[in-house]
């Protein structure tokens, strides 16, 4: 059994871009022949002539905040998918809302790379704390590691007791869920002493993982824990493995770094836009600009893997932004101020530390009734399904340059 997953991690770079520019034309020709929707995103354009990274940057980028107003004009998937609805795996809802389909393949979301790159071996034990209500990252996690010959408890999020009883009990191998969730836990077993020594591994995704907090695992008896970044339209995108260097890009995605706002690639090393292009024959996706900032790093891994490096989540492009693994965007935020005319302007500020997110929406008012902050703070729960405190504040204190959600978190 080798440290990586297959021989396609080790390949020349030369190999990989080579099979990857090869494919690149019969994407196109798949997606336009088989999806309505991208037969109108490429009208006019022939596959033949899309095999350089050149050609594709000439591709317009398909933004996730667009994928809303497709599904809507054209329902379910906005024509994007090559397959109806019926023959697909697992059908999701991710906020916003927009709807995800999942192939009926093995590891659809080909997640099982991360997952072996974190130590996971076959007939280990793993306690899935992503949620399985609706949206896709628990089965990212459940499909591949069934895939690997592992075992999975379906644990979900909340009710930390429980979750250390089943920890007692079935003593999994590894956690795999949100940084901040697993720090809930652990704090829970400190206080209880409960023992859950046997956890000797975390994977983790959808927050941030600042270096104190992974030291702060570490001091608390958990050796490795790496992150995994993906999304619900594209599955991995790219992997931690144990030299800490980085993140590493799937096998079967194309990446390129464009400057936010356009489809313009940046050169290796500046900030940009993510942007992928996935060879899901059921979803495939062609220049999907994801909204997350992130940049490419020099050279191979020192653990041996020779495909592109990223440095990871470095924020958003636009707004939008994920608060305890949970997107919300500028559009929630207008949603719940427009229930409340007393309400002129507001902005949501995300603060706080080592995985500990908070949200609090300040709002300029004018001559607010009793309870007005209580009832503000119910619509915030109900249309972003987050909890948040409301601040209100005079008319013409908040700054006057159309952010209506700031990041304030501190990423150590």
């Amino acid at each position: 059994m080798t440290d990586h997953y297959d021989d396609l991690e080790t390949r020349a770079p030369e190999a990989r871009e080579g099979a990857l520019m090869a494919r690149l034309p019969g994407l196109v020709a798949h997606a336009i022949g088989g999806a309505p929707g991208w037969a109108r995103q490429l009208a006019g354009v022939d596959p033949a002539t899309i095999s350089s990274r050149k050609a594709l940057a000439a591709l317009p980028v398909l933004r996730k905040e667009e994928l809303k107003t497709l599904q809507q004009a054209d329902p379910p998937f906005g024509g994007l998918t090559t397959l109806p609805p019926g023959r697909m795996g697992h059908l999701y809802m991710s906020p916003g809302p927009i709807f995800d389909p999942e192939g009926a393949r093995d590891d659809p979301w080909r997640s099982a790379r991360a997952l072996w790159a974190a130590g996971i071996r076959p007939g280990q034990v793993i306690q899935n704390c992503f949620g399985y209500h609706l949206t896709p990252g628990a089965w990212m996690v459940d499909l591949a590691a069934r895939k690997l010959g592992c075992a999975v408890i379906p644990a979900g999020t909340g009710q930390t007791e429980q979750q250390i009883e089943v920890i007692r009990a079935l003593r999994p191998d590894a956690y795999v869920g949100t940084p901040s969730f697993l720090r809930i836990i652990v704090e829970k077993a400190l206080e209880t002493g409960a023992d859950i020594s046997n956890l000797k591994r975390a994977l983790v995704a959808a927050e941030a993982l600042p270096p104190s907090l992974r030291g702060w695992f570490h001091a608390h008896g958990i050796p490795t824990v790496l992150q995994w970044y993906g999304t619900a339209d594209v599955g991995l995108i790219a992997y931690e493995s144990e030299a800490l260097e980085g993140m590493i890009l799937d096998e079967d995605l194309i990446l390129e770094i464009v400057r936010p706002g356009t489809g313009e690639p940046v050169t290796d090393g500046e900030v940009g836009e993510v942007v992928v292009t996935s060879f899901n024959p059921e979803y495939p996706m062609i220049r999907f600009g994801t909204g997350d900032l992130s940049a490419v790093m020099p050279g191979p891994s020192p653990c041996g893997r020779t495909n592109l490096r990223i440095r990871g989540w470095l924020g958003r492009a636009d707004q939008t932004t994920k608060v305890r693994g949970m997107f919300v965007h500028p559009g929630q935020v207008a949603e719940a101020v427009r229930r409340h005319p007393e309400v002129l302007r507001a902005r949501l500020v995300i603060t706080g530390e080592m995985a500990q997110d908070a949200m609090t929406l300040r709002c300029e008012t004018r001559g607010a009734p009793e309870g007005l902050a209580a009832r503000i703070a119910e619509s915030l729960r109900e249309v972003t399904k987050l909890r948040g405190e409301v601040e209100l504040v005079a008319a013409g204190s908040l700054p006057n340059d159309g952010r209506v959600i700031e990041d304030a978190r501190k990423y150590d």
